[in-house]
């Protein structure tokens, strides 16, 4: 998992593709965590993308460092702690303007029963599960 966080990171800018009623949805996102073993995400609770993903928790991400591109899918899991919250915002302090875990907005969710999947034009396709 430390690969597939490392790539993540190192990317900047991710697309997660969630579902609303059967229309696929991507945005692009910049947030990834690693916190207790697991790889979280962060959004908002007031933005569609949180509903989307209450109502179908499935969810794939993908970026592209130019050279090679990852997939992960999976199913993504809401942690209410305050912990892992407060994890998330202090390796992003930029987001403490808008957010705090304690409010009742923010959000992070870890990947379950996820597959990673490396791909590039040259080499074999390398898979990890988490």
């Amino acid at each position: 998992m430390q690969k597939v966080y490392d790539f993540l990171k190192a990317c900047g800018t991710y697309y997660l593709a969630t579902d609303e009623g059967g229309q696929p949805r991507v945005r692009p996102f910049g947030t990834i965590d690693l916190f207790e073993g697991r790889l979280y995400i962060q959004t908002g609770k007031v933005k569609d993308v949180s509903k989307q993903l209450q109502a179908n928790p499935k969810a794939e991400l993908c970026a592209f460092n130019g050279e090679k591109w990852l997939r992960v899918s999976g199913t993504l899991v809401r942690d209410d702690r305050r912990e892992a919250k407060a994890h998330m915002l202090d390796s992003y302090p930029n987001l403490k303007a808008m957010y705090s875990p304690d409010d009742d907005n923010t959000e992070v969710l870890y990947f379950e029963n996820a597959k990673a999947v490396f791909s590039s034009f040259t080499a074999p396709p390398e898979e990890i599960e988490f």
